[in-house]
């Protein structure tokens, strides 16, 4: 089975990653099916598209746009499959869908997209625990280095978790610049993510 422009991937566990484990019981977090942080954003590739040339292989573990597992409810109330729903378990995903991919044990942010740990804030008059518009790079697509200090525009940022580290997802042409490291930098991971 193939499609021809699409990707066809399969969520890795459940659409919804709305549950942790306490001591050996399932905590629910959340229960509404609306909202984007639960959607599990993790995905298998089954099948490459027929037509183009891709860096993804089989088997690749994706990750993708909060909508392409997603529920959501019709003007009549009816519960329905996003637009990207195949059949029971697949799902169709054009590549503008999929930011990064992990092959063996190695993250690798797709063509056009960086991830971006962000730091502690220094300022000690601010009330914010991070460091706007700054961070440092996690994955990349090769426009920049893993660990470059940089900064971003306004609202470019979109927030993933992966491998339980709090990361931007960030359009590589939109990181306005490299710092140079002053020596006091850290890295900001919240006890949440």
């Amino acid at each position: 089975m193939k499609s021809v422009y699409n990707y066809i991937v399969k969520p890795k566990g459940e659409r919804y990653n709305n549950s942790i484990d306490v001591d050996g019981k399932s905590l629910i977090l959340n229960t509404e099916i609306f909202s984007h942080q639960y959607v599990n954003r993790e995905a298998e590739v089954i099948s490459l598209p027929s037509v183009g040339v891709s860096e993804l292989k089989v088997g690749d573990t994706v990750i993708v746009h909060h909508n392409v597992f997603r529920r959501w409810h019709n003007v009549k109330g009816e519960e329905k499959n996003s637009r990207a729903f195949y059949k029971e378990g697949m799902y169709f995903v054009s590549e503008d869908q999929m930011f990064a991919y992990k092959r063996s044990q190695d993250w690798k942010a797709l063509k056009g997209f960086c991830f971006i740990k962000p730091i502690k804030s220094t300022d000690k008059f601010s009330t914010e625990e991070e460091q706007p518009l700054m961070g440092t790079v996690k994955y990349t697509d090769g426009s920049l280095d893993v660990g470059d200090l940089v900064g971003f525009k306004p609202g470019s940022e979109y927030e993933f978790v992966i491998d339980g580290e709090r990361l931007y997802r960030v359009y590589s042409h939109f990181i306005t610049i490299k710092y140079e490291y002053q020596g006091n930098e850290e890295e900001y991971n919240p006890s949440w993510a």
